[in-house]
């Protein structure tokens, strides 16, 4: 088949006008002008999206699919209140409303224009979304635990579930790895376990770390809410009071003590509150960067040093982080933010456009090891295409129509997605395998038993 647009932006070379991507099984054969290919291929039927651009499909860095059922519910609360009333809603849902979460979850960010999300989950219900809606996807298998006694038997459960997991999924679309818990719900040990597992496996890894100032406190000072003698009696279980000491350091530099960059692959998640040696420390790890720009504005995390980053030639991306923390799965909003709050930042690296795109394209791409394969329109990647329309812009088209998007667009004028060669979403039409309309009704349900 032919898709074909006003705009191509194969993000790697200059947009293309009145272009078109052929599109041959689950790759791009051809790009360039549609008259031309139409010549090449006429046999080959042609969909012409009009004044819209095609792109590649957004990669979202990190997310949590599974929580997407609690949008809303806990609302204008700063981080650590919100991830602790998080957690105590939570125990309200069962196995089946995570995986519905999950698909829901899966079903806002094809509609959003991602075709590929990094997710990291306990229960193994974004593993089973992204495999049912056909997406793309690394999915981290979460361990964590704070007393030590405890640690054998979550290293054990994990390295089951990963094996159970990647003999589950289609290896070509969905791959496995482990993450550790953050830091303030989890011992230092099991960083270095992680580590060693994720080497032996050859598993990628994905790090929350240095995200809040509570998180940066609490490792520094042993202070902050989340130690562990200002938690209750059920928050806290059986472990120690304290089961360790304040180290003095940042929560960079503590990781790096307990090994958790050793793995060949570690993905860092947020990396808001980092010095300038702690950069450095990540550049020498060749650890990825993921930074959430909405999250960390909605619950007062504080502004990861994108400019820094940029400039230290890291590998990143964006990550819309967990639908709870910012109501949508949208990639569009996530560009827009962070190109705003680095611009009013002030610093000396004014941000545009065309990198925000970068960002959430081949950014993201090059941070999961994957820019072999998807993150640009070039001949021979997997075809992961949306279409997005630009007939409602703002702006002048034809002087930036990058800017265009990044400004201008929103979810709503997303006109398709594809994955890999399949249409997996059209406006307003599914071509998933679930049904819609009974996940809807379900989430309705689930929904009435959290505000219950």
């Amino acid at each position: 088949m032919i898709l074909s647009a006003k705009y191509i932006f194969p993000v790697t070379s200059e947009p293309l006008r009145d272009g078109a991507i052929l599109v041959k099984g689950d790759k791009i054969a051809d790009i360039g002008e549609l008259e031309a290919l139409r010549l090449r291929y006429p046999d080959e039927e042609v969909t012409d999206f009009g004044l819209a651009a095609l792109m590649p499909g957004f990669v979202d860095l990190h997310t949590r699919l599974e929580k997407s059922v609690l949008r809303g519910i806990v609302a204008d609360q700063p981080y650590a209140q919100w991830i602790l009333s998080i957690i105590e809603r939570s125990t309200h849902l069962e196995a089946s409303d995570w995986y519905d979460s999950a698909i829901l979850g899966g079903l806002d960010a094809l509609s959003s224009g991602i075709t590929t999300v990094s997710d990291i989950t306990s229960t193994g219900a974004s593993l089973e979304a992204v495999e049912s809606l056909g997406m793309r996807g690394v999915i981290y298998r979460e361990v964590g635990a704070m007393d030590k006694m405890r640690i054998p038997h979550a290293m054990h459960a994990a390295a089951v579930d990963i094996d159970k997991w990647r003999a589950s999924v289609d290896p070509t679309r969905v791959s496995v790895g482990v993450a550790p818990a953050s830091i303030y719900a989890n011992h230092p040990e099991v960083f270095r376990l992680t580590s060693q597992l994720a080497i032996k496996e050859e598993l990628p890894v994905a790090i929350r770390l240095a995200g809040s100032r509570e998180e940066y406190n609490f490792v520094m000072y042993g202070s902050s809410m989340f130690a562990v003698d200002n938690m209750d009696e059920e928050a806290r279980g059986y472990v120690e009071i304290p089961p360790w000491l304040p180290f003095g350091v940042t929560p960079v530099r503590y990781a790096l003590n307990w090994g958790a960059f050793d793995a060949p692959s570690v993905l860092v998640v947020y990396a808001v509150h980092v010095t300038d040696e702690d950069i450095n420390k990540l550049r020498e790890h060749d650890a990825a960067i993921c930074t959430c720009p909405r999250a960390n504005a909605m619950l007062g995390m504080g502004m990861a040093p994108l400019p820094e980053y940029l400039k230290g030639g890291f590998r990143m991306g964006l990550g819309t982080d967990s639908p709870a923390a910012t109501d949508s799965t949208d990639m569009f909003s996530e560009m827009r933010v962070g190109l705003l709050m680095n611009r009013a930042r002030g610093t000396r690296k004014f941000l545009d456009s065309k990198t925000m795109l970068e960002l959430a394209t081949i950014g993201g791409a090059r941070a999961l090891k994957m820019d072999d394969r998807i993150g640009s329109l070039e001949v021979g990647k997997l075809a992961d295409i949306v279409a997005v329309d630009l007939s409602s812009s703002n702006q002048s088209i034809e002087l930036n129509p990058i800017a265009a998007v990044v400004n201008t667009c929103f979810t709503s004028d997303v006109l398709m997605t594809m994955v890999g060669g399949k249409v997996l979403y059209e406006k307003s039409r599914w071509h998933v395998g679930v049904e819609v309309a009974k996940n809807i009704a379900r989430v309705i349900e689930i929904r009435a038993k959290l505000k219950a």
